[in-house]
């Protein structure tokens, strides 16, 4: 309990009433306020399972777009190309893109970037001389050297103090990546490794000027290369990848090829020259099966919840408007268009997928209306099942969305913040009232102090007069 200046007054005076006063305004105060402080915490606990009944039906929803989002962007329902030969190329479709029938592929040539090798020196410490090196690109055929006049030579300025090392280093800074350079040490000695960029147009020469000594270990003018006069040192040339697509001949800088029919890519891994490969996206009518068995599972797992959080007699969102709501849209689902622009007899809704609505409101999967429709159109089912603006998921997205929308009062969103405002409102009212409460415990305190003074200000003239009395009484003996 609390001690006030009225308890320390009244304990000073003896509390000559013999009543506690203190105890006596805490619980005037606290039964003042009890039916009203009550009466909100049962509505706050109403509130709080409202909120959490309407989150998980909202969470179901969003879990469930999540799911089958993922499911056709890297699941079983990804667009996926199949080499007949895997071992020529991978393939990749970008998410949301998902590229139709088949290619030829024949691969004659994979790209590579030029490998040379220095002159060796003895070893990776040896001095290399001063002077500058510049790295000149461009496209080598041969003994022949087309410089790209687009692409400014690197100069790098090299000390008298550079080894094969040092060297190695400025060459990779200087070059930004256009040219790696390491040291190996073999039988020869030790030898600058340059490696550029793959592509026929990343060859590049090597220009030295040195102090003068010529060509010889020591100088740098040792380091120059050229294609006319170093054939020996060139492990292997610059070159673009070369391969045809459907009989019509291709070439690309790396072996990550973009940009072909459909969007998809291809990473060139062999070549197949005189033996094309096929290159087929199809439709896997085994997983578009698998997900829609799952889509309705997850649905009835949602109308489950309903009926019971729902419920007209016990349940937390029994005369809820969003949950109403949420029912009627779940009961109209089969009948969304899934494809406002498929043509002819091509499907268009979730109901024309094998989705229905039992008369309990639950769902199942007429198995026979989607195999009809696989066997008739596989093309127009496939495309119902991407990440696109239109398609199964982007239906559902919207349904979750448009029962989760805060902004709608008759949404399920609507009714969670309704709920989350009005328990806001009753804390703010439960602070009120504790701050009420609190004053007329302290007034209930001041008057109570007060009145105890009078009380033991009456018993003191009381005892002067009782003493008085005995006086008179004794004198008159």
């Amino acid at each position: 309990m609390t001690t006030t200046s009225g308890s320390s007054i009244i304990s000073g005076l003896g509390a000559g009433s013999g009543v506690d006063f203190i105890k006596l305004a805490s619980d005037i105060s606290a039964a003042s306020f009890a039916a009203q402080r009550d009466q909100i915490t049962a509505r706050q606990t109403a509130l709080t399972a409202q909120v959490s009944a309407a989150a998980q039906l909202r969470s179901g929803l969003t879990d469930l777009s999540a799911a089958l989002g993922e499911r056709l962007r890297t699941g079983d329902l990804a667009p996926k190309g199949e080499l007949a030969n895997p071992a020529i190329a991978k393939v990749s479709v970008p998410a949301g893109l998902s590229p139709r029938g088949s290619f030829s592929l024949e691969v004659t040539q994979l790209a590579r970037s030029q490998t040379l090798l220095s002159r060796p020196l003895a070893s990776s410490s040896a001095l290399v001389g001063a002077g500058t090196l510049s790295l000149r690109f461009g496209t080598i055929s041969g003994s022949s050297f087309s410089p790209d006049a687009a692409r400014a030579a690197i100069d790098i300025t090299v000390t008298d103090t550079d080894t094969l090392a040092t060297l190695a280093a400025k060459i990779n800074s200087a070059s930004g990546g256009a040219v790696s350079a390491y040291v190996a040490t073999g039988t020869g000695g030790a030898q600058l490794v340059m490696k550029g960029k793959d592509g026929a147009a990343n060859g590049f020469q090597i220009e030295a000027t040195g102090a003068g000594g010529g060509a010889v270990a020591g100088d740098l003018e040792y380091f120059g290369w050229s294609a006319a006069t170093g054939a020996t040192q060139l492990q292997a040339s610059a070159r673009d990848a070369a391969f045809t697509l459907d009989g019509v001949a291709m070439t690309s800088a790396s072996n990550r090829v973009t940009g072909l029919p459909g969007g998809f890519s291809l990473d060139l891994t062999a070549t197949n020259t005189g033996a094309p490969t096929t290159l087929t996206f199809g439709t896997s009518t085994a997983a578009i099966t698998s997900v829609m068995e799952d889509f309705v599972t997850a649905l009835n797992d949602i109308v489950g919840q309903i009926n019971d959080l729902a419920a007209p007699v016990g349940g937390e969102l029994g005369n809820d408007p969003g949950a109403r709501e949420l029912r009627r849209d779940l009961a109209g689902l089969a009948a969304r268009v899934v494809m406002p622009g498929a043509a002819g007899n091509d499907p268009r809704t979730l109901g024309d997928l094998g989705l229905a609505l039992n008369r309990d409101g639950t769902f199942k999967l007429d198995t026979a209306r989607l195999n009809r429709a696989l066997d008739t159109a596989p093309d127009a089912v496939a495309a119902m099942f991407t990440t696109g603006p239109t398609g199964v998921f982007a239906t559902f997205d919207r349904f979750a969305r448009e029962n989760s929308l805060t902004t709608d009062p008759s949404s399920l969103g609507g009714s969670l913040k309704r709920y989350e405002m009005q328990q806001a409102a009753n804390e703010k009212r439960l602070a009120r009232i504790a701050e009420q409460q609190e004053a007329l415990r302290l007034r209930l305190t001041g008057e109570f102090t007060a009145s105890e003074r009078r009380v033991s200000a009456a018993q003191s003239t009381l005892t002067f007069l009782r003493q008085q009395v005995d006086m008179w009484s004794n004198s008159d003996r």
